[in-house]
């Protein structure tokens, strides 16, 4: 008896029904013609700020998404490198880091380049450059091997597992690859935001690597949904709204590979999915805007290399509440040069005490 859904006779001849996806479709793709019209009014610089923001949202909410949380400014200055961008507070970043937004970076920059097993192999030794997934050593830059027992998802304590989901023996996966990459790279039949629901599926359920299969199945997402923009700038972040959505997500995968082929409850989450980050994108926007209408207007005033690089990130959103503590560690100074700095820009009447009030007096930026 068939259990999942690899395993069906007609498998991976995934089926659908159009007139239950036909309205989430059009206004995914009415949303996103509407974003890319907005962002291609803006200047040069604002387009490049929104996409290093969407781009740093990806990376850390995918690696989010597995439980691996990425420091941001590290993120941040590793991609801005990886682009060619010079950015105030730039920022030394880790091995790892630099891994994933090079595998990231490549699946969106160049999204209409073919996808390759070696492409893939790439992607996948820039995830472990150590050769290892925390401290276990794993294969790298080559399909899994099964040594230890089927690939399989399960939950609960030892004796009492749940198996969420089995993989495809290790044997079957060049075949499956090899039809997998052949669709990808040559399927011009289906609009190419529904193929990338279907490659978001087909890819994870294969699961080819001994880990980071799902970091790869969302850049793989992020890749197609950039050719369907027709654009290699990203402006909306679908990692960023899955890592929201990650129960539900994780729910509605298990229930599709444990299910038929007939997969439109699949497709309709996903566009829902689409739509919602779509519409998360307009909060991202007015931040973009603020923080490059603050610098216009403040572009006279005489602001020191440590004012800026602790502005920018109370404009980037800063975690937490602005201390004199925190400022001078930020910035690698004295607590008594960063009060000085803080009167300053008070004075400047760029910075304001929080009227909350508490044990520790907190700096906002001035409304």
């Amino acid at each position: 008896m068939s259990v999942f859904i690899h395993q069906q006779n007609q498998w991976p001849n995934f089926t659908w029904k159009n007139d239950e996806i036909l309205n989430l479709l059009s206004e995914a793709r009415n949303l996103q013609g509407r974003l890319i019209g907005k962002m291609e009014s803006l200047g040069f610089d604002l387009r490049n700020e929104a996409l290093l923001d969407t781009l740093t949202l990806d990376v850390l909410k995918s690696s989010e998404i597995e439980g691996e949380f990425l420091n941001p400014d590290q993120v941040r200055s590793s991609i801005a490198r990886k682009l060619g961008m010079e950015i105030a507070g730039s920022v030394e970043s880790d091995r790892n880091i630099d891994g994933v937004v090079e595998m990231m970076v490549d699946a969106t920059q160049n999204c209409f380049k073919h996808l390759t097993t070696e492409r893939l192999f790439d992607w996948h030794a820039s995830l472990f450059p150590t050769g290892r997934s925390g401290m276990h050593k794993i294969t790298v830059a080559d399909w899994r091997s099964d040594t230890t027992g089927p690939m399989q998802v399960v939950s609960g304590a030892l004796g009492r597992e749940k198996v969420h989901f089995q993989a495809p023996d290790s044997i079957l996966i060049e075949k499956e690859m090899n039809q997998f990459l052949n669709w990808f790279n040559h399927n011009l039949e289906n609009d190419l935001v529904i193929k990338a629901s279907i490659a978001h599926l087909w890819f994870v359920t294969i699961h080819p690597f001994e880990d980071g299969n799902g970091r790869i199945t969302r850049a793989l997402t992020d890749m197609l949904l950039a050719q369907s923009d027709k654009s290699n700038q990203r402006f909306y972040s679908m990692s960023a709204q899955i890592r929201i959505e990650r129960k539900l997500y994780y729910e509605m995968l298990e229930k599709t590979q444990k299910g038929n082929l007939d997969i439109t409850e699949w497709i309709n989450w996903f566009l829902n999915c689409l739509i919602n980050a779509l519409k998360s994108t307009d909060s991202q926007l007015i931040k973009i805007l603020f923080k490059a209408n603050f610098w216009t207007t403040n572009s006279t005033t005489s602001i020191n290399e440590r004012q800026k690089k602790l502005l920018n990130k109370l404009l980037d959103g800063f975690d937490g509440k602005l201390t004199s503590s925190k400022w001078a560690k930020i910035a690698k100074c004295s607590k008594d040069t960063a009060i000085r700095d803080i009167n300053d820009l008070i004075g400047k009447g760029i910075l304001q005490k929080e009227t909350a009030g508490g044990r520790s007096t907190n700096y906002e930026l001035k409304n």
